[in-house]
């Protein structure tokens, strides 16, 4: 793993090794990082050129401009430029919104100009599905912040840079866009990444204190957004001085985040804390129990491990029957939702990293799961952006989604990469049906 602050050359050929060796016969070195390694195997299946990567930019200068003015997110830039970028850092910062494209990039004038001649430019996207493993696009795609360093970029034209990023949340968790540093040796730091993940925590503690402050306000855009609703899996409102929480539950997460810090849940804890989320008026012990478990579940065992999680995050449920959350418990679930029904699948796909508790067997959680991904799977295929859906061929919910890759076949420029590459993957799966 790749942890000093400035990579030895020992280090970087290594690594550069490692890249060719999975470019050429599709094997992952041992000390290749896991997360590097599912980037790869994604850029892999999308059919990114790792030689020749083509960051598009379809704005002119006036169209980032003014996406830029009415970004949600608009009204950090200063505090990313004071935390990040003052004194000068040696490395540039930028910001994205939820299709990966550079909204904003400032910083040391070398740097940036070196930058540009690989596309990072504002107006590019860079998503994993345009320009392979780096580190705002990979953040985008598993909603969780990463560095790439080196040669663990997929595109070797960028195998110079450190980049470190992470993912944006607004008060109701649904992802905004991401915040990244890209420079030289000072960015393969911890210190660095550790910076950038302060700076992201401050930025969202004061959009989630303005939404406190004002929580039946909704708004878009600039600091209006910072203001946005709080809500639960239904929209309920939180009591009067009542924590708020937020849950993470897609992919294999199962993350509880409190106003005094995060707890890993136990499988069944996650599970009741979901249904919850998703029922605000409240579940008697029986009707938890009957979404818990397909066959009989007794009221006891409910009863008991509602207990011990009232030990695990006191404060977060109401006294008495039925069961009910006491504060607003912002789920991620809610957030694909809440971006789908804004019409806006490149945010939805930037925030789902996977179905909801996977391993989980109880009833009701497989509804929700169920439900979330026929949801989001109906916007692909209606979708008429190749990118979005190519994204979705590249999740593990996607590769094997037939209809997706004759979708994307119809929908992408005829001799594109994207076209051969999903003519390909229908002829396979049509072999593999056969």
């Amino acid at each position: 793993m790749l942890t000093s602050t400035q990579l030895t050359a020992r280090q970087m050929v290594w690594m550069r090794r490692a890249h060719e060796r999975f470019l050429t016969r599709g094997e992952v070195a041992p000390r290749v990082r896991s997360a590097v390694a599912a980037s790869w195997e994604r850029s892999a299946r999308v059919g990114v050129d790792p030689d020749a990567p083509t960051p598009p930019v379809d704005l002119s200068e006036q169209d980032v401009a003014a996406l830029r003015r009415d970004h949600p997110l608009a009204w950090a830039i200063p505090i990313a430029r004071t935390l990040l970028l003052e004194p000068d850092a040696g490395w540039v910062a930028a910001l994205t919104d939820t299709a990966g494209r550079l909204l904003w990039v400032e910083g040391n004038g070398a740097a940036r100009r070196d930058l540009e001649t690989v596309g990072f430019t504002e107006g590019a996207t860079w998503r994993e599905d345009c320009t392979g493993t780096n580190a705002p696009g990979t953040a985008l795609a598993t909603d969780s912040a990463v560095r790439v360093l080196g040669a663990e970029h997929w595109a070797t034209p960028i195998h110079g840079w450190n980049c470190a990023a992470a993912p944006v949340h607004g008060p109701t968790g649904q992802v905004l866009g991401v915040l990244d540093i890209t420079g030289a040796d000072p960015v393969a730091s911890p210190l660095a990444a550790s910076l950038l993940r302060a700076t992201v925590a401050t930025i969202e503690a004061r959009m989630l204190a303005a939404s406190l402050a004002t929580p039946s306000r909704t708004g878009t855009g600039t600091d209006a957004d910072a203001r946005s609703e709080l809500g639960t899996g239904s929209g309920s409102a939180a009591e009067p001085g009542a924590p708020t929480a937020r849950l993470q539950v897609l992919a294999h997460r199962r993350a509880l985040r409190l106003p005094d810090g995060e707890r890993t849940l136990s499988p069944r804890h996650a599970e009741i804390v979901l249904l919850l989320a998703e029922h605000p008026e409240g579940m008697t012990a029986e009707e938890v129990a009957v979404a818990l478990a397909e066959h009989d579940l007794s009221v006891v065992t409910v009863r008991a491990e509602v207990s011990r999680l009232r030990r695990v995050a006191p404060d977060l449920l109401r006294e008495g029957s039925p069961y009910r959350l006491r504060g607003a418990v912002r789920t991620d679930v809610a957030a694909v939702r809440q971006s789908l029904r804004a019409g806006d699948l490149a945010g939805a796909l930037a925030t789902y990293p996977g179905p909801v508790l996977p391993a989980s067997r109880a009833p009701g959680v497989e509804t929700i799961r169920e439900a979330l991904e026929g949801d989001l799977r109906a916007a692909v295929l209606a979708s008429t952006d190749p990118h979005a859906v190519a994204r979705w061929t590249a999740s593990d919910s996607g590769r094997e989604d037939w209809w997706a890759w004759h979708h994307l076949g119809q929908i992408a420029a005829p001799g594109s990469a994207l076209a051969q590459r999903a003519r390909a993957e229908v002829a396979r799966l049509d072999l593999s049906q056969a």
